[in-house]
């Protein structure tokens, strides 16, 4: 197979200026893409701070021969998602693909997380996606084309501590993308989404957590996240990004050197009429057995 190639295509890459973002936008410039580097430097609960990180990542990628320009808006404000997407296109005038990547980490217990983090990690998150996602849509619709790469977590189907916010927030952000690729296929834009397994800012500061959840001793900790940098989830988050990706409303699992689908699935269950509670409580083992289950489909669009 040749090369999947970026040149002569502008790529966004939001929450670009560290950690996964940052893989992100210097494997895409090292394709030849002429990248957008959006952070607004924020800490990882979403306090503004004076970091701009998206500037040495412009000149990693500059000294690297690429092409790249930072933009320091913030994409949970709907001016600033509009300044991002501007910025691509005023200064390579066009976008061919926009990488979701802008997030925050503010773990709390359900029962005493105040509403405003709670909102605040929807802003960042769904918002943040949705803005950004809304601010290109128009530029894809007119170029017949676009790719859109979200952002979800495994958080989102539960299991860890503390994280009702953000596993609902990732959540919403994989029924957005579900729905845009369904609306989106008419117009030749495919969207999709990635489901990170890497080392942060964030998941550091989660790991004593993690490690007593699991029983797991320090060293043990420190040789998994040895195995997690996150530049190794720059490689499926192009993929989705190229022109030639025919997947539309998937989800990669993606990290640690592999990449897999995290699909829905309905299960056979029974059907009777008239049903009843009972019948459900009888019947539950099958209902709940994923033997014979489907995948359900986003969308059966061919793009």
């Amino acid at each position: 197979m040749s090369d999947l190639r970026f040149d002569d295509r502008v790529v966004v890459v939001t929450g670009g200026g560290r950690g996964i973002g940052r893989g992100h936008a210097l494997l895409l410039a090292a394709k030849g893409a002429c990248v957008v580097v959006a952070d607004n430097g924020a800490d990882i609960d979403g306090r503004a701070c004076a970091s701009r990180p998206a500037d040495s990542v412009v000149e990693e990628i500059a000294q690297a021969g690429g092409r790249a320009v930072a933009c320091n808006a913030s994409v949970a404000d709907e001016s600033g998602a509009q300044t991002v997407v501007d910025t691509a296109v005023d200064e390579f005038g066009r976008i061919d693909a926009v990488v979701n990547n802008a997030g925050i980490h503010d773990p709390g217990l359900f029962e005493t997380l105040p509403e405003d983090r709670v909102r605040g990690m929807l802003d960042v998150h769904y918002f943040g996606t949705l803005f950004v996602a809304r601010a290109a849509w128009p530029h894809f619709v007119k170029a017949g084309t676009g790719r859109i790469v979200n952002t979800v977590s495994e958080a989102m189907l539960g299991g860890i501590p503390e994280l009702t916010s953000y596993g609902a927030a990732k959540g919403a952000v994989w029924g957005l993308t579900r729905n845009l690729a369904t609306e989106g296929a008419a117009h030749g834009i495919a969207v999709n989404a990635i489901a990170p397994r890497a080392y942060t800012r964030m998941s550091a500061s989660q790991g004593r957590q993690l490690a007593e959840l699991y029983g797991m001793s320090e060293d043990m900790m420190a040789e998994i996240n040895a195995s997690m940098p996150p530049e190794l989830c720059a490689p499926a988050a192009a993929f989705l990004a190229h022109e030639s990706c025919p997947l539309n409303g998937e989800v990669l699992l993606t990290g640690m050197g592999g990449v897999s689908r995290l699909a829905v699935v309905r299960t056979q269950g029974i059907w009777k009429q008239p049903l009843t509670v009972e019948d459900i409580a009888e019947n539950l083992d099958q209902i709940m057995s994923v033997d014979d289950a489907y995948v359900t489909e986003a969308t059966r669009s061919v793009l």
